[in-house]
C-alpha cells in the first residue's frame, strides 16, 4: 500500500499507470532538476516504490497515446526521464526547414560513487519524524515505534559528498537537429535517446523539442495562411497595374484589375506558408490599402488635370455620379 501511496495511485493500479506515475514524479523530484532539500529522499522513495510494484506486477507496454517507431519494444523497458525544451526558429527557417544546434544539460552517473549515491564512511543522522527517540504518538496519544526509521531513531547513510546521494551530476550536451520544412508553432520533434541517460535498469529517455516561431515584422501566420497589409497607389487601383508582393522567399508580381480605389483583400491560393506531407500550402492574404498622392509638383498637377479634363470630356461614362448630379440640378 505504501508504494501505491508514494506514487499517488490506487491499490492494484495497472503497470501502465505505474510507469506513467513514476516517470512524472521522477522528472519532478530528480535532484538534478529539483533543488528542494528533500528532493533526493523523495526521488529515492519514488524509485523504491516503483521497483517494489514492478517486481510484483507483470511487465506490460503502457498505452500512453504517443506514436513510437516500435511502441512495444520501446515501452517494454522502463525509461529514464524525458527532457522537454523549446526550439526557437524564424518564420523563414520554419517554412523552408533548417538545422539548429541545441545546447542543454542532463544528468550523468556521478564518477565519485559511480551512480550509487553512496561513498566513503557511513554516517548517522537522526530521524526527523521522531527526533531520534524512535517513538511517536499515534492518534490516541499512545507512544508507538516510529515507522519512518523502524524504531531506531536514526538512519545510517553513506551519502556521496559530490552528488548529495543522488548518484547523478549534470553534463552539458550540444546536438545539431534537423527541423523539417512546414513545421507549425507548437509542433514537436522527438530525438530518441537524448533525454536523461540510461542506467542499469532504465532505458535512456528522449528529447522533445517544441517549435516556437519568432514574430515576423511583416507576416502573420494564421494556420498555414500568411497575412499582411500594404499600401497601394490609388491611381494603380484606378487604372489597373502591376504591384509587387513580398513572399517568404522572393517577390511575386501581381496585376490589379482596374476599379475603384478602396481597401480590399487579395487572396492568392497556395502562395502562403508551405504544406507538410499531405497538408497543402496555405494562401497569401493581403489587405490592399489605397494611398492617394500628396505634395504634388507643378508638372504632376498639370498631368493630373489633363487626365481629369480628358475624362470629363465623357463625363457620363467616366463619372456617372457627377453626370447624374448635373442632370438633376441643371440650370434653366
Amino acid at each position: 500500500m505504501d508504494s501505491y501511496v508514494i506514487l499517488g495511485l490506487p491499490q492494484g493500479a495497472a503497470p501502465a499507470d505505474i510507469k506513467r506515475a513514476y516517470r512524472r514524479l521522477a522528472m519532478r523530484w530528480h535532484p538534478d532538476r529539483n533543488t528542494h532539500p528533500e528532493a533526493t529522499e523523495r526521488f529515492k522513495a519514488i524509485r523504491g516504490a516503483y521497483d517494489a510494484l514492478m517486481l510484483a506486477e507483470p511487465v506490460e507496454a503502457p498505452d500512453d497515446g504517443e506514436t513510437e517507431v516500435e511502441p512495444e519494444a520501446e515501452e517494454s523497458v522502463a525509461k529514464a526521464a524525458d527532457i522537454r525544451l523549446n526550439l526557437e526558429v524564424s518564420l523563414q527557417e520554419a517554412a523552408t526547414g533548417c538545422r539548429k544546434t541545441v545546447a542543454y544539460t542532463r544528468g550523468k552517473a556521478c564518477p565519485t560513487c559511480e551512480g550509487s549515491g553512496e561513498y566513503g564512511i557511513s554516517r548517522t543522522r537522526f530521524c526527523p519524524a521522531c527526533h531520534g527517540s524512535g517513538r511517536v504518538h499515534d492518534a490516541k496519544r499512545v507512544l508507538v515505534p516510529c515507522t519512518d526509521c523502524g524504531g531506531r531513531g536514526f538512519f545510517s547513510e553513506r551519502i556521496c559528498p559530490d552528488c548529495a546521494g543522488s548518484g547523478r551530476e549534470t553534463a552539458s550536451v550540444s546536438l545539431e537537429v534537423t527541423v523539417p520544412p512546414g513545421m507549425l508553432p507548437g509542433g514537436e520533434l522527438r530525438v530518441v535517446g537524448q533525454g536523461e541517460p540510461e542506467t542499469e535498469d532504465l532505458q535512456a529517455g528522449d528529447l522533445y523539442l517544441t517549435v516556437v516561431i519568432r514574430t515576423h515584422p511583416l507576416f502573420q501566420l494564421r494556420g498555414r495562411n500568411l497575412h499582411f497589409s500594404m499600401p497601394v497607389s490609388a491611381l494603380a487601383m484606378l487604372a489597373g497595374g502591376d504591384i509587387e508582393l513580398p513572399l517568404l522567399s522572393g517577390v511575386l508580381t501581381h496585376r490589379l484589375e482596374a476599379g475603384k480605389p478602396k481597401t480590399q483583400e487579395l487572396r492568392l491560393a497556395g502562395k502562403g506558408y508551405p504544406g507538410r506531407g499531405k497538408i497543402p500550402a496555405g494562401d497569401l492574404v493581403v489587405e490592399l490599402q489605397p494611398s492617394f498622392p500628396r505634395n504634388l509638383k507643378a508638372a504632376q498637377r498639370k498631368l493630373l488635370l489633363q487626365a481629369d479634363a480628358s475624362l470629363m470630356g465623357n463625363v457620363a461614362e467616366s463619372f456617372p455620379e457627377i453626370d447624374a448630379w448635373q442632370q438633376a440640378n441643371a440650370l434653366d
